[in-house]
């Protein structure tokens, strides 16, 4: 247990920078647009009161409007509907995090066991008592719970920012959405929903883990090609076949369930379109639902084609470590 800790260690020491501090660094750029944004529409007028000038008979009349008691003539259903979609939707604001997340663990895959190579440190990892089994498995874990757990934890602390910056910008019109918000249970629930999910993205994203550690333990230059270029070439020798040789392949399937699983296995929420999902399942009022989108994820576990592909994912991770016992370094 101590070395696996230690070796997780080595990994979060080595990576940091674009596990840790690349979300931090994009979570206070999006901070710093969205409070800019909203200073800016508090001072320069545009939520501030609106003079409509009336002349009926030869009299002027002038009625006084604004966002605080447009919002305030509301009826206490609708405020309370309001407060509900931003309840459940406020974590949205995290998705470019999210995104990015498959982008760093994508990258950090590919290298991992090729890097380790090219600059000989290998040579030291191997000569302490450190099994090639506990490597790998720590740089799965790594790819797999620890960067989505950084990312979760930055995406929403960013999200609850927002919601107070913008709520704040809102409060100086008269339009109070923090009592709506505040006073609904998914405002609670929804970072907990949140990393309820991080078992059904570790099982949607061992096939894509799995064949880019392969690919970075067995290729000795240019991995990024051989990670993303010999499934593409695949695909087209696959569909020249079948139609000079009329086999009857369904390319449909072969995309979907096998080169797609492989490559973009890592973008959170893609086991939504992969599964077909109807979205219809996932709104209410027309506004996405983090209670919806966990129920739903959580339902595509039953599935046969998630197990087929963790169990293949597995697979070419005990690859990956059997490639790294016996390639040759040199």
């Amino acid at each position: 247990m101590k070395t696996m800790k230690w070796l997780l260690r080595r990994e979060f020491w080595e990576h940091k920078g674009m596990m840790f501090w690349a979300p931090i660094v994009v979570a206070s750029l999006m901070l710093l647009f969205v409070s800019a944004s909203t200073l800016w529409a508090a001072t320069s007028g545009n939520w501030q009161n609106k003079y409509t000038h009336t002349t009926i008979d030869g009299k002027t009349t002038t009625t006084v409007s604004s966002a605080g008691s447009a919002f305030n003539d509301l009826p206490a259903e609708k405020v309370q509907q309001a407060g509900e979609m931003v309840a459940n939707g406020y974590l949205m604001a995290a998705a470019p995090l999210f995104l990015m997340l498959a982008v760093v663990v994508f990258f950090y895959c590919l290298g991992c066991l090729s890097d380790e190579r090219r600059d000989r440190s290998i040579l030291f990892w191997k000569s302490l008592p450190v099994s090639d089994t506990e490597t790998v498995l720590s740089k799965v874990v790594t790819a797999a719970l620890v960067a989505p757990l950084i990312t979760i934890a930055v995406g929403t602390f960013v999200s609850l920012l927002l919601l107070l910056v913008v709520g704040t910008g809102l409060a100086s019109t008269g339009v109070n959405m923090f009592g709506p918000v505040l006073s609904n249970s998914a405002f609670y629930m929804a970072p907990l929903q949140l990393l309820g999910l991080l078992p059904v993205y570790v099982l949607w994203a061992l096939p894509t883990i799995g064949w880019l550690m392969m690919v970075s333990a067995w290729a000795k230059s240019k991995v990024f090609l051989w990670a993303v270029g010999t499934p593409l070439l695949t695909v087209a020798i696959v569909k020249w076949a079948d139609v000079l040789l009329h086999l009857g392949i369904d390319m449909q399937w072969f995309l979907h369930d096998v080169i797609s699983r492989g490559l973009l296995g890592l973008i959170p929420g893609i086991w939504l379109p992969m599964t077909k999902v109807d979205a219809d399942l996932l709104v209410n009022h027309n506004t996405a639902v983090i209670g919806n989108v966990f129920t739903q994820s959580w339902m595509t576990l039953a599935t046969p084609n998630v197990w087929i592909g963790a169990a293949a994912g597995a697979a070419m991770i005990f690859a990956a470590i059997r490639l790294r016992r016996w390639k040759d370094e040199g």
